[in-house]
């Protein structure tokens, strides 16, 4: 296990802390181990990079623990009200259907798929972070706060352009053969 593994780690670790901050209240806590993590996933991918340790199971775990760490804080701040639950829903539904289409290409067996984010998912895991972002440091924002509509539409809009880009991709790859007919 590399460095930067390690850090991915270590970010799934901060989840449950993330959750048991928000249940106590603790917005600003939840804030700074929000930041961290966010600020980790950019410090373990810089490092892969940097110290050539780029790895198959990396691979899986960076996107995972990105994902444990977006859904969880959405499904949470949905739950508590400080955030709209329709959000945390769509948030949650993209990651479902890709998941599920990705299970479906597993299961055909014939088709080789390499998973790489595409430009819109990276726009839409941005838009994702800096919302949950604004919602953890609201009430430190003063005039910001008014942003509050184009933050949550900006921020399905990505999200529902993102997930139908997976969506097209799946469906292409199940129309290819094996042979690439």
């Amino acid at each position: 296990m590399n460095i930067p593994n390690i850090i991915s780690m270590l970010r799934i670790l901060l989840v449950p802390l993330l959750v048991i901050f928000l249940l106590q209240g603790k917005i600003h806590f939840a804030l700074l181990v929000f930041l961290l993590a966010g600020l980790s996933d950019a410090v373990d991918g810089f490092l892969a990079r940097l110290l050539h340790q780029q790895t198959s199971i990396g691979a899986f775990i960076d996107p995972l623990a990105d994902k444990l760490l977006i859904n969880t804080a959405f499904v949470t701040l949905g739950i508590l009200g400080i955030m709209p639950g329709w959000l945390a829903v769509l948030v949650v539904s993209r990651d479902i259907i890709i998941l599920a289409g990705i299970l479906v290409l597993m299961l055909t067996g014939d088709r080789t798929m390499e998973i790489r984010p595409t430009l819109d998912s990276k726009i839409n895991t941005v838009t994702q972070l800096g919302c949950v972002c604004f919602f953890l440091a609201f009430d430190l924002l003063g005039p910001i706060q008014a942003w509050e509509q184009a933050i949550l539409l900006v921020t399905a809009f990505f999200t529902m352009v993102s997930g139908f880009r997976y969506i097209v991709i799946g469906f292409r790859i199940l129309g290819k053969t094996k042979d690439g007919e």
